[in-house]
């Protein structure tokens, strides 16, 4: 066997342990965070919300607060510092979960804020594990099945605990217990992964902690193309996350019993959807070809979801194959962004930066409006229109929205970087004034 066959098998399976560790690090996460949506919280309003609206929106609140701060805090994270910044953070949310269990209604609301608040960290920490690299798309895709598939298993793990007789306030801390030492093995493996050859740094670029000043300087000079990019995910951002914490109920208004297998089976069929679209980008060795891929499989997500919102009118999609086809439209722009349109942004500009940064001046908007929109919902359901209505209207609006954003982003990128192999190389575009 030569060296470079060598080479390339080493390369394979540190990829393929990264992948798997990814994978299991964020799916145990998901234990801290999302077992909860599975209980219903029947009771009186509070301050006239819904009550399960309230607990979700409170998560959501201190989730959307963590990206805001994940900005720089994430950004900026030395890579020695990852794994034990992890662990903490994820311990620090079982704790809260602990309050919840403990406090008095409706003051336990307060703890799923503390909940939320250090989780937003993990998504970010994990991936700058994996960033950089010529198997990153592979790797991000797997990492992002994880959240696909998590968000229905760990409905499936609350509702199993319900129906063991867990009370509704001490499940989510009881199933957050569950995965704590899946969680700290997956790290321990992430915490031995090589950093990026010399190969991966050519072909990828160098990423670097960024400070605050690096952060202005590539929002100036990119930030154009940014703006709609970010738009659009706000957008995909909000419908997602209706479709995810609001699935028993949707389930239910679809004529289907939301048993715990079919949150599981469903989102399964969607994470490998999205896996195979996604993880194909990382044959594509060209930068801006890649980029403009993953941009083209981001609008085709948007218009497969105005089709089955069409087929769904005229009363031609069966349950099932709504939900799978629109979590499969849904999470194909979102994971799009995650795997591959920031990881080569970065790679065609060469500028000192890191997907942490981009992913998270992302997110923090996409979860500022889910949290706008969930504080809104009851106002929505108090006019007549059930949950499944304002699922349907409000995703028929995103996936029109998303098209416009994603195409003006696509064209001004195209636009700026019409000669030379890389952006770094071709016309600088103008800064933001």
């Amino acid at each position: 066997m030569s060296s470079a066959e060598a080479g390339r098998g080493r390369r394979l399976r540190t990829s393929t342990i990264a992948t798997a560790a990814a994978f299991g690090t964020y799916f145990a996460m998901y234990g801290f965070r999302k077992p909860f949506t599975a209980a219903t919280f029947e009771g009186p309003d509070i301050l006239g919300f819904d009550r399960k609206t309230l607990l979700v929106s409170a998560q959501v609140l201190g989730y959307t607060l963590s990206k805001f701060l994940g900005i720089a805090i994430v950004a900026a994270m030395p890579p020695l510092r990852r794994a034990a910044s992890l662990l903490a953070f994820v311990a620090i949310a079982e704790l809260a979960l602990l309050g919840f269990a403990i406090a008095p209604e409706p003051w336990n609301i307060a703890f799923l804020f503390l909940n939320g608040l250090p989780l937003g960290m993990v998504f970010g920490l994990v991936l700058g594990f994996l960033e950089g690299r010529r198997h990153t798309e592979a790797m991000a895709a797997g990492l992002c099945a994880s959240f696909i598939l998590a968000g229905g298993a760990m409905k499936s793990v609350g509702t199993w605990l319900l129906e063991l007789g867990v009370a509704e306030a001490w499940m989510p801390c009881l199933a957050g217990a569950l995965f704590l030492v899946p969680l700290w093995g997956c790290v321990a493996i992430l915490r031995r992964i090589p950093a990026p050859d010399a190969e991966d740094v050519e072909q990828r670029s160098a990423r670097s902690p960024m400070s605050s000043g690096d952060r202005r300087a590539f929002f100036r000079r990119y930030g154009r193309g940014l703006v709609p990019l970010i738009a659009a995910y706000l957008l995909v951002t909000i419908v997602r996350g209706l479709r995810d914490d609001f699935a028993p109920e949707l389930w239910h208004q679809l004529g289907e019993s939301a048993v715990p297998v079919l949150f599981t089976r469903s989102e399964l069929l969607v994470a490998a959807g999205v896996l195979v679209l996604t993880g194909l980008a990382v044959v594509i060795r060209d930068n801006r070809r890649a980029f403009r891929a993953a941009m083209a499989i981001g609008i085709g997500g948007f218009a497969l979801c105005g089709l089955m919102l069409l087929l769904q009118c005229f009363g031609h999609a069966p349950p099932f194959t709504f939900m799978v086809t629109m979590g499969l439209g849904l999470y194909l722009p979102y994971v799009a962004v995650h795997t591959t349109v920031f990881e080569r942004l970065v790679a065609m500009t060469r500028d000192r930066g890191n997907i942490g940064y981009l992913m998270y001046l992302a997110d923090s908007f996409g979860y500022l409006g889910y949290v706008v929109l969930m504080l809104g919902r009851s106002r929505i359901a108090s006019t007549g229109d059930g949950l499944l209505d304002s699922f349907l209207w409000t995703t028929g609006i995103v996936a029109t929205l998303g098209i416009a954003c994603f195409a003006t982003s696509w064209w001004w990128f195209a636009w700026r970087t019409r000669t030379g192999p890389n952006v770094g190389t071709a016309t600088p575009p103008p800064a933001l004034t």
